[in-house]
């Protein structure tokens, strides 16, 4: 009797754990979901994707430091946030009322001022940050290339997100963020850390053999998007090829300028 409580006892808690896990993976889903709205129906908040893929370049190509990165990094999501609540206000507002209201045109006004203000904030940031390395951009380059493969594989990985994001809205079929679309975010960060690891490892004594392992897991990841029925095979091998073309080229781009 005792144990057939017990057992009752590891059920429920089971199921529990069960039962908040899905509520958090829904809450991941239906926040991309607002990204990729804003991202489908904001050309200003495509602008602003577009300007922060152009930071992480620049970043690389004038070898930034650490804090430096970690600057403009904050000053480019502080614009698409700022972007995002400005438009979750005016979709409240929209809601809330049907007719002019002088009040709603302030509230508006202000949530775009808000934005305009992030945006100088970040251009100065990229005064500050770019404007010293103008001078010497090759020898920036090299020491970037050199020196900080961990912001290479960083920005990498962030553009490869950026990419699935994109063509995300432009196929029209998202599926839900973290399940389903085209094409598969998980197998292009697979593929992409899998190339990054190659760069960053070649030459080395356990090389090759680091880069084959690597390989390996990045086919898992596909291989456990298709057997679970959240992507085609199309999907997973466009993810893939995404991840590591972007990739192979931030490295190869920075490599061959030398």
């Amino acid at each position: 009797m005792i144990r057939w409580i017990r057992g009752k006892v590891r059920d429920s808690r089971r199921y529990a754990g069960l039962h908040e896990a899905r509520p958090l993976v829904q809450s991941f889903n239906f926040a991309f979901d607002g990204v990729i709205h804003v991202l489908a129906t904001q050309r200003n908040m495509r602008i602003h994707f577009i300007a922060a893929a152009g930071a992480m370049f620049a970043c690389l190509f004038f070898g930034v430091t650490g804090l430096e990165l970690s600057m403009v990094i904050f000053a480019a999501a502080f614009v698409i946030i700022s972007e995002m609540l400005n438009t979750a206000i005016e979709a409240a507002i929209d809601v809330s009322t049907t007719s002019f209201n002088p009040l709603a045109k302030v509230a508006k006004d202000v949530a775009a001022g808000a934005v305009l203000v992030a945006t100088f904030a970040a251009v100065a940031v990229g005064y500050i940050v770019f404007a010293p390395k103008l001078g010497d951009p090759s020898r920036s380059l090299l020491l970037a290339v050199r020196d900080a493969p961990v912001h290479i594989t960083f920005v990498a990985l962030v553009l490869t997100l950026l990419s699935v994001i994109a063509l995300k809205v432009v196929s029209g079929r998202a599926g839900t963020p973290l399940r389903g679309g085209w094409p598969s975010g998980h197998a292009a960060i697979a593929f992409a850390a899998w190339m990054a690891i190659t760069f960053v490892t070649v030459g080395t004594t356990y090389g090759t053999l680091v880069a084959a392992l690597t390989f390996m897991l990045a086919l898992l990841v596909c291989h456990t998007r298709v057997e679970a029925g959240v992507h085609t095979p199309g999907e997973v091998l466009a993810g893939a090829v995404v991840g590591s073309a972007i990739t192979l080229l931030v490295f190869q781009l920075f490599e061959l300028a030398r």
